[in-house]
């Protein structure tokens, strides 16, 4: 080989050096995204799981109030024809 071939050796492998280089940190850019925006689904997951778990504590007496309205009524309904 000769120095010139060396030379111009040396030079495309610090040319390829860049290019690498330059690919590392663009994906490690992204990945700064992408990991950032999975932090923010993951909180915006535990948001709703929270809000869910609030809705489910809420919903609960529902059925049991309807039972209640439902046995009042049935009361309600049975006094005249027990009263007369």
């Amino acid at each position: 080989m000769t120095p010139q071939e060396s030379t111009q050796v040396a030079v495309e492998l610090e040319r390829l050096r860049g290019t690498v280089a330059e690919g590392f940190a663009t994906l490690n850019g992204r990945l700064d995204t992408t990991l950032q925006r999975t932090g923010q689904v993951e909180k915006d997951v535990a948001e709703l799981e929270s809000r869910v778990a609030a809705l489910e504590r809420a919903r609960w007496p529902l059925p049991s109030l309807a039972a209640l309205v439902a046995v009042a009524g049935l009361v309600l309904a049975l006094i005249p024809r027990f009263s007369a």
